[in-house]
């Protein structure tokens, strides 16, 4: 397999006496969405903020298509081409899709904003993820379905010139077409080429979209699995710590 876009060795970070991850590894390929499970206070969390460069690690290797790096700040972060799409999805309800998607980056012409490159920019992220649910990047955000509006947060992303994009619980609160939809659309940003980690507590999901399956467990990887190679249960194994037990 290619070198990954992103590898992560011996990562530590604490938090006064609390040791929240305790020497992490992890791999992310392009092409490849990796699901990162594990349940609550396992450390996912704090991974993917020092991924996102809010919180730097404390201790660790971080590679990003095989260079070492530094992640002080999501600045430096979004600049290697690192992109994370928040459970809250950090949209403006009052504001349309081309104004979310180039919120802090509108472009500029001459001393106007220039709408007709932000929305032909929009438009053309949409359409490269196969996006057909939105009938117009001119829409306000208030008015769209939640699915939409995930839709949008991970068209942003895209549009961002990302290599890795990070996704928090995509299909949280979501009904059962909406959620179809979004898992349908992670799998198209793997398909294009992207690598992409996705957090969630939902294994269905994670079974029909994930190529492989990394699993947190009290701040230790305990495991790297192709989705191929494994089921529901052996992971639910290793989330609960039964798995650790029966090997010990």
């Amino acid at each position: 397999m290619s070198v990954p876009v992103v590898q992560l060795s011996g990562i530590k970070k604490s938090f006064g006496p609390v040791d929240v991850l305790k020497g992490v590894d992890l791999v992310a390929h392009a092409g490849r969405v990796t699901a990162l499970v594990g349940d609550n206070g396992a450390g996912k969390s704090t991974l993917i903020k020092g991924l996102s460069g809010v919180q730097p690690y404390d201790e660790g290797q971080v590679l990003f298509e095989g260079q070492p790096v530094e992640l002080n700040s999501p600045r430096q972060a979004s600049a290697l081409g690192i992109e994370v799409v928040y459970q809250d999805l950090a949209l403006c309800e009052n504001l349309d899709i081309v104004q979310n998607m180039f919120l802090g980056r509108e472009e500029i012409s001459q001393t106007t904003l220039d709408e007709a490159s932000m929305e032909y920019q929009a438009a053309l992220a949409l359409q490269s993820l196969s996006v057909k649910t939105v009938k117009s990047v001119r829409q306000k955000v208030s008015s769209l379905s939640g699915g939409q509006r995930q839709t949008v947060a991970i068209a942003r992303s895209v549009l961002r010139a990302a290599k890795l994009v990070i996704l928090d619980e995509p299909t949280a609160a979501l009904g059962v077409a909406q959620t179809e939809q979004v898992l349908q659309l992670v799998r198209r940003l793997a398909d294009q080429g992207y690598a992409v980690i996705m957090i969630s507590h939902n294994l269905a999901d994670v079974f029909k979209v994930a190529d492989d399956i990394a699993v947190l467990y009290l701040g230790n990887m305990v495991a790297q699995l192709k989705t191929s190679e494994t089921n529901h249960n052996e992971v639910i194994g290793y989330i609960t710590g039964i798995s650790q037990q029966v090997k010990a």
